[in-house]
């Protein structure tokens, strides 16, 4: 199914400009969803906003938007200040520099959309692709839309381009923020660690080697609902009451023994059997299973 754009814009690139469309690359629509219904009716429930004050339900014609400055202190904007404050729109991503891909910290990403070349712009969009290609070189510049100002780096990828729409710099915390105790690392442990990583390495990641059980037991309990059946729930596990200390040397040894998963090259690893079972079906009791050797953990100092 072919992709559908949702916007038409402009890469301006010196005094070049690419006419390009604007495609989602993600799809949010993927994720489950649940409504909230009355327990005792099972009716759409809706939300309602309460006066803290009064107590009673205000209707969005008397809602207002504030900022508080100070304790139960706010200044209120009308919808005409605030549209003032916004960033006009262009429709133009303006690249102001081009800058190693590996110099951006994918810390910085987030969402991401594909770029393809619009009426007349399949030239240009595939002599900016190319250039960056051969230079190892990736574009950033900025965008409007919805009344934001957004940074963006623009990538060449098989067959295209991806505009990654950035985190400003206040938006991304620094590892110096966590507390990170320093601890040695002996020559014996580092060897096995890295027998570990080289067994269990590949030569690229690969997504279709990844699926979201979650979301797949969460479908098949929906379609038991659906078909009248019940759910049993499965017993939680009892709390062990704090991490387990273990043998560094002994888990990285018993790791490189258990082994590399075997799996079928291009297939997706195996999926883990569902939480959730029939109340018809007989159950087993627990079977007692040795306790697998946690990884290791760094230990954090508190403050």
């Amino acid at each position: 199914m072919a992709a559908r754009a949702i916007a038409s814009i402009t890469v301006s690139f010196g005094m070049v400009s690419i006419p390009v469309k604007l495609y989602s690359a993600t799809q949010p629509s993927a994720a489950i969803s649940f409504n909230l219904l009355h327990s005792t009716d099972g009716s759409r429930l809706k939300q309602q906003y309460v006066c803290a004050k009064e107590g009673v339900v205000v209707e969005r014609a008397d809602m207002v938007k504030g900022y508080e400055f100070a304790k139960d202190q706010y200044v209120t904007f009308t919808p005409e200040e605030l549209k003032e404050m916004e960033e006009k729109g262009t429709q133009t991503v303006e690249i102001s520099e081009f800058v190693p891909a590996e110099s951006i910290d994918p810390i910085y990403y987030d969402k991401a959309y594909y770029l393809g070349p619009d009426k007349g712009g399949a030239k240009p969009y595939a002599l900016l692709a190319e250039s960056m290609r051969q230079t190892k070189q990736t574009a950033v510049g900025r965008y409007a839309a919805r009344g934001k100002q957004y940074i963006v780096q623009i990538r060449p990828v098989a067959g295209g381009l991806v505009m990654q729409q950035l985190l400003y710099e206040p938006e991304v915390r620094t590892i110096e923020d966590v507390e990170i105790e320093e601890a040695p690392v002996k020559e014996n442990e580092l060897a096995l660690a890295k027998q570990l990583i080289a067994q269990i390495s590949s030569k690229a990641f690969d997504p279709t080697h990844y699926e979201d059980d979650v979301k797949k037991r969460i479908e098949a309990a929906i379609q038991r609902k659906v078909e009248g059946q019940e759910i049993a729930i499965s017993p939680s596990e009892p709390d062990q009451g704090g991490a387990q200390v273990i043998d560094l040397m002994e888990a990285l040894r018993a790791s490189l023994q258990k082994g590399a998963p075997k799996r079928a090259a291009g297939k997706p690893a195996p999926v883990q059997p569902p939480a959730v079972e029939l109340k018809s079906a007989q159950r087993k009791p627990p079977k007692k299973v040795a306790q697998e050797v946690e990884q290791p953990r760094r230990k954090v100092s508190k403050r």
